[in-house]
């Protein structure tokens, strides 16, 4: 018994290796300047690189705090401020009081950064047919589904150590 119990630790190990690849390999992609550089290209938006994942984020999360949109986007708080107070000027995104903490600030999106949002979406979108033009929907659609089980297991928190012990 313990020996298939090791094999199979061991099969999950190389395969854990495999997903930690893949995962760098897609984050790589998604990180490089060049891919929201044609994201804003194709979206046909004015906006520049720097800001559109902050944009969406503010979008997709908001009302979010400086602090927490900062971590999300693995910027400096200072450098995401100062982003956030350039999303402003340009009528996209704006900043309300913290209901549970009146001395924070969070980051919200305007109707015109909603608009803007929305023609992104449509290029992610256009994009995303793109990708996934020779893929079964059946395939799609169990990756979309084991994506957000991936992605909501990684985001809790392990009560004491990385294997709950």
């Amino acid at each position: 018994m313990t020996s298939n119990k090791n094999v199979h630790n061991a099969h999950i190990s190389l395969l854990l290796r495999d997903l930690h690849g893949a995962l760098l390999d897609i984050v790589s992609v998604m990180n490089r300047p060049q891919r929201d550089e044609a994201m804003v290209r194709e979206a046909g938006i004015p906006l520049d690189r720097a800001l559109f994942p902050l944009l969406v984020m503010i979008e997709r999360l908001g009302p979010i705090g400086i602090i927490e949109l900062a971590d999300r986007v693995g910027r400096d708080y200072t450098t995401v401020s100062r982003q956030v107070t350039k999303l402003e000027s340009l009528g996209l995104a704006d900043r309300k009081e913290n209901p549970s903490d009146r001395r924070s600030r969070q980051a919200v999106i305007t109707p015109a950064g909603k608009v803007m949002t929305e023609r992104v979406d449509a290029a992610r979108d256009r994009i995303g047919r793109a990708i996934f033009s020779t893929w079964e929907e059946e395939d799609v659609a169990s990756l979309v589904r084991l994506m957000r089980r991936l992605a909501d297991s990684m985001n809790v928190e392990p009560e004491d150590g990385p294997d709950g012990s």
